[in-house]
């Protein structure tokens, strides 16, 4: 090992409780990747072919109920997909986030500093080089944050596919700057894409959100002991709170987010009297990642990822546009570059070295990774441009073809590396103590 105290060196082992954790989350998203890559493929076919009709048909349906003093509870199915089924996964985000900071190996300001950093690097670069290749159109100002954006699931799933053994460390270093990542777009979404902003609504959305916490904190066991309080209790208290968001202005998959929020992640009294082996935080985690990830993030990509190309010279005439140049640059070189030269910067300042078994390779190849901007992109996309407006068309075309270049030029740089990888898990799977542990996630770090 390096001569640095371990302390001091970037991507260095975690806890064993952090990596498990860390591991089970990047297995879920891996499966959702790639059912989320089946429901995308699916899309663009049913769009470009004589089925074209029937998908549109379905997509552009109106569905919804009437409510007095609510004037947004009827939409086609594409818009409940985008603004109702898609805040289950900010939810999740809300979670996880909270999960980080709290009780995660990243509560601590010297560890949560490098994927924080990396995130914001890798949100800030490529927004400029979108703006500068759009630069004095109003194409510009509208779409600059569409190639912010990592999708977790589909960068998890090119880790699961070719990065079989790579190092717990950058895992979680990916996970973090993806989950991140969707914070800032949460933010940019919050403060830049709201319209016709109605305060009252808002300030009535305090009510549901105090009960909300209230009850998860003061009954959590019930939720613990109970899997059917969560549907009677929390679900329309949830909606409620979504509703009134949809109202305000603000985009409604914010709600998801502050809900997520309220969910207390510590083990509690409460959470041990009802037997649980975890916060309810990680309870319903557990039970709504799968809705997430099989169905409702799914379900958003078929409705949005449904792009009529037109052929060879439609395909020509999108990737010509500034819009589609500029999404595709920013995603595969703004990530690159973000990502990679922030991490190196911080290593400068700090005054660190990265951890022996890692190379500067490993992370220009999940910073490339990172460029796979998907579900959140497309979400900015269709806030950023009029429905039907070419340049949204365009849009979603280049974050396709961003997003699988990225794709490919992360899985080739990882699989590189893969033999690599596969001599640290060697190292890592060295022998066990008494209780199961391997010695490298145990203090005694002579052992190492």
């Amino acid at each position: 090992m390096s001569q640095t105290p371990q302390s001091q060196d970037l991507f260095s082992r975690g806890s064993y409780a952090e990596t498990a954790r860390i591991s089970d989350i990047m297995r879920k998203e891996s499966v959702g990747g790639f059912i989320l890559l089946a429901a995308t493929v699916l899309a663009v076919v049913l769009a470009n072919t004589q089925a074209s009709h029937f998908y549109e048909t379905v997509r552009d349906t109106e569905v919804g109920i009437t409510v007095p003093g609510f004037s947004h509870l009827m939409m086609n199915v594409h818009h409940w997909a985008a603004d109702g089924l898609l805040t289950v996964f900010f939810f999740l985000t809300g979670l996880e986030l909270k999960k980080e900071f709290v009780v995660g190996d990243l509560r601590s300001p010297g560890k949560a500093i490098v994927p924080v950093a990396a995130a914001f690097g890798g949100a800030m670069t490529p927004a400029i080089l979108y703006f500068a290749i759009n630069h004095g159109s109003d194409t510009a100002v509208h779409g600059w944050a569409i190639p912010a954006a990592t999708d977790i699931a589909f960068a998890v799933a090119v880790l699961a596919g070719v990065g079989t053994f790579l190092p717990a460390a950058l895992r979680t270093f990916l996970l973090t700057l993806a989950v991140v990542d969707d914070l800032i777009a949460i933010v940019i979404i919050a403060l830049f894409y709201t319209s016709s902003f109605q305060a009252w609504y808002l300030i009535a959305s305090i009510i549901p959100i105090g009960i909300y916490f209230w009850v998860t904190h003061k009954h959590e066991r019930l939720f613990h002991e109970k899997k059917w309080a969560a549907w009677v209790i929390l679900l329309p208290l949830g909606l409620t709170t979504w509703a009134l968001f949809l109202e305000s202005g603000i985009h409604a998959t914010i709600a998801g987010v502050i809900l997520g929020f309220c969910v207390p992640v510590r083990m509690t009294s409460q959470a041990k009297a009802a037997g649980s082996n975890g916060g309810l935080s990680e309870v319903l985690e557990h039970r709504l990642r799968p809705l997430s990830t099989g169905f409702c993030v799914p379900l958003f990509a078929f409705f949005s990822a449904g792009v009529a190309i037109g052929g060879w010279d439609g395909l020509q005439r999108a990737v010509a546009d500034p819009v589609a140049i500029g999404i595709i640059v920013g995603l595969v070189v703004g990530k690159t570059v973000g990502i990679t030269g922030t991490t190196w910067l911080i290593t400068r300042f700090r005054g660190v070295n990265l951890d022996s078994d890692i190379a500067w390779v490993d992370i220009i190849g999940l910073a490339v990774t990172g460029g796979i901007g998907f579900t959140v992109s497309m979400l900015v996309a269709e806030l950023s441009f009029a429905a039907g407006e070419a340049h949204t068309e365009d849009a979603k075309i280049g974050i396709m073809i961003g997003s699988v270049t990225a794709a490919i030029c992360g899985a080739i740089i990882l699989s590189i590396r893969n033999k690599h990888y596969k001599l640290i898990a060697q190292k890592e799977s060295l022998d066990e103590n008494q209780d199961g542990i391997p010695d490298v996630f145990t203090d005694d770090t002579s052992k190492r």
